[in-house]
């Protein structure tokens, strides 16, 4: 894990409101940067950011849905998850925004880290 990895999943997620700013695209590269196995993604006309983890099989891939389920449970921000044999689907997104928030850089970085809770 980078430095700017571990920075970035300390910051504080906020209150996301329908009318909280949305990352620029000026801010954008440099937040990709921070965690670079995350793939933004539109959706819909919606930005998200998405990784697929891969694990040696179900009980693996479940136990990490979980801790990632338990992070989003302590801030209130949840992301999608699918959950099959051998590999998770985490995608961010700030659904009251409609876009990408500083809080899905934030948590796709806490969310690494939940991999070396392995």
């Amino acid at each position: 894990m980078t430095a700017d990895m571990t920075d970035l999943a300390q910051q504080q997620c906020e209150a996301c409101r329908a009318d909280a700013p949305l990352v620029s695209d000026e801010e954008l590269p440099e937040l990709l940067r921070q965690i670079p196995d995350w793939t933004p993604v539109a959706r819909d006309g919606i930005m998200q950011l998405e990784r697929v983890f891969k694990f040696r099989n179900f009980k693996q891939a479940l136990a990490f849905t979980n801790r990632v389920g338990a992070i989003a449970e302590e801030v209130g921000h949840h992301p999608a998850l699918l959950t099959e044999w051998g590999k998770v689907t985490v995608t961010w997104w700030s659904h009251e925004a409609k876009g990408l928030h500083k809080n899905d850089f934030i948590m796709a970085a806490r969310t690494d880290q939940q991999i070396e809770a392995e």
